[in-house]
């Protein structure tokens, strides 16, 4: 009998793994797992054999695959957000499209701005009411109104996407309603997009109807990527901000070392070490084989699905000492957080430079933040694909 995947994480210990998942990790670097639909996908547990895999051509993301082991049961169309679940060379081809807003000195180019972004987000949570939600006053809004600036999307229309993509990573729901939600965004990107074709500015959006009336791409392929670059610009950091903050104030020593500091190489060391430590995506990234595999002693067979668990690669012993300690002066570089291969986090340039802005500023200028309840009191997505705190009450 397989164990059943995604797997629970102990009570009491929100941020590490399951711990059955650490124990199969000390099995062996493959082992099969049964999954909602009955299907049993080989789960690959090591830091150094998801890497090899993860960067095997005769390894598919391509969510129509045959074997390819879905998180859930979807709609027609719901499932082939943007290029994310293809493969080279459509997966290369309409990348390349949008890769030229998130190359580093582009990026770097709006720190200025994202710092004043954060910084107005900070003067208005001070000027408040205590206790405050610091989902709701800051971890989603920071995000939102970067990534919109950045794709040329309306910042008005917050609560409509943010409400949409809520439904698109919760696995709880039905197929028709995230049929329903993806249906939602895909009909306002699209109309968005023929705003754009109207009357383009200088944002991303824009950049990809100059690509549309080329014949280089679709309309509907451009609004199914900004689909794709709304929904992981804003709901993937948005978590990370929140749940770092909470990691941190659970490890008061640890958030001394980064309040007390201007040292910008531990800044960005601990921005790396979060995002080993925690992993949002916390479902595994999932893929399936093209071709027959030998790895590990083991034949994956074509048509074989395969689930890559970055939370329990990112705490792997052979790579990481002590992996379950968080540890802000560690080098955590190497880390799988944004995942490995071409299919590597296109927005991690964007989603590292957030969070060094963020960790290096809101501690500083709020010293006394504290839980504003107890850690159990937390409600925690465990229902979701992305993982994080649905409310985080602070004070200070």
């Amino acid at each position: 009998m397989f164990p059943s995947y995604p797997m629970t994480r102990a009570a009491g210990c929100p941020f590490d793994p399951p711990r059955p998942l650490q124990a199969l990790q000390k099995e062996g670097p493959l082992t099969k797992v049964r999954l909602w639909d009955g299907s049993t996908p080989w789960l690959v547990t090591g830091y150094a054999d998801q890497r090899t895999l993860l960067a095997d051509r005769r390894v598919s993301a391509d969510a129509t695959s045959p074997g390819y082991p879905s998180p859930t049961r979807v709609t027609q169309g719901a499932s082939g957000i943007g290029f994310i679940l293809m493969d080279d060379p459509e997966h290369a081809r309409l990348r390349r499209m949008v890769t030229a807003p998130f190359a580093v000195k582009r990026v770097e180019a709006m720190r200025p701005a994202v710092q004043q972004i954060v910084d107005d987000l900070i003067d208005t949570m001070l000027a408040g009411p205590k206790p405050v939600d610091l989902v709701e006053a800051f971890a989603l809004p920071m995000p939102s109104l970067v990534i919109c600036e950045l794709l040329g999307v309306p910042y008005a229309d917050h609560d409509f996407f943010q409400h949409n993509s809520k439904l698109l990573i919760n696995l709880g729901i039905t197929p028709e309603e995230r049929g329903a939600a993806f249906g939602s965004l895909n009909g306002y990107l699209d109309d968005l997009m023929g705003q754009k074709l109207a009357d383009p500015g200088d944002d991303l959006l824009s950049g990809l109807v100059h690509r549309v009336r080329a014949g280089e791409l679709t309309r509907q392929e451009a609004a199914s990527m900004g689909v794709l670059l709304l929904l992981a610009g804003h709901e993937t950091t948005a978590n990370m901000i929140a749940l770092g903050t909470l990691a941190l104030l659970e490890h008061p020593a640890q958030l001394a070392l980064l309040r007390d500091t201007d040292d910008e190489k531990l800044i960005i060391s601990a921005v790396e070490e979060l995002l080993r430590y925690l992993n949002i995506t916390h479902n595994g990234r999932r893929r399936a084989a093209l071709a027959d595999i030998e790895f590990a002693g083991q034949v994956i067979r074509a048509g074989d699905g395969l689930i890559f668990p970055n939370d329990i690669a990112n705490r792997d012993v052979t790579e990481f000492a002590d992996p379950d300690r968080l540890d802000l002066r560690r080098d955590a570089r190497r880390h799988v957080a944004f995942g490995f291969g071409v299919h590597q986090c296109l927005g991690q340039t964007l989603a590292r430079m957030e969070l060094q802005v963020v960790y290096s500023t809101l501690y500083r200028r709020i010293p006394a933040l504290r839980l504003a309840t107890d850690l159990e009191q937390i409600p925690f997505k465990h229902d979701g694909s992305v993982y994080g705190v649905h409310e985080l009450p602070v004070t200070w």
